[in-house]
């Protein structure tokens, strides 16, 4: 699950859990945004194709995946960067090679 809300209210959010004053539920979201427009951005049509790539093709680097969506390694870095701090892909390092495994694949969206 998704949320949204004002950049303050998920940092109260998260110190009063770091600091045991807030349990979160299970039915809360995971992920945090602090509007649509930055949602929409990382949510973007191509980079759900992307998540889509990355889950059916399981590519085994960022040169593989390259190679399969046309995208240059520098960007798809960023954006998968970007994607990694929201909690949506996560970049498995293997020797001197680094692959990305989607970790969350469908959203429910919920505004606070």
């Amino acid at each position: 699950m998704i949320g949204i809300a004002p950049q303050q209210a998920i940092r109260a959010r998260a110190l009063a859990i770091a600091r045991g004053d807030r349990q979160p539920r299970a039915t809360e979201p995971k992920i945090w945004f602090t509007s649509m427009r930055s949602l929409a951005e990382v949510l973007s049509d191509e980079n759900l194709a992307l998540l889509r790539v990355i889950r059916e093709q399981k590519p085994e680097s960022l040169r593989q995946l390259a190679e399969f969506t046309g995208r240059a390694a520098s960007n798809l870095s960023r954006t998968l960067k970007t994607m990694e701090r929201y909690g949506l892909v996560e970049m498995r390092r293997q020797l001197r090679t680094v692959r990305p495994v989607v970790t969350a694949s469908e959203f429910l969206i919920k505004a606070a």
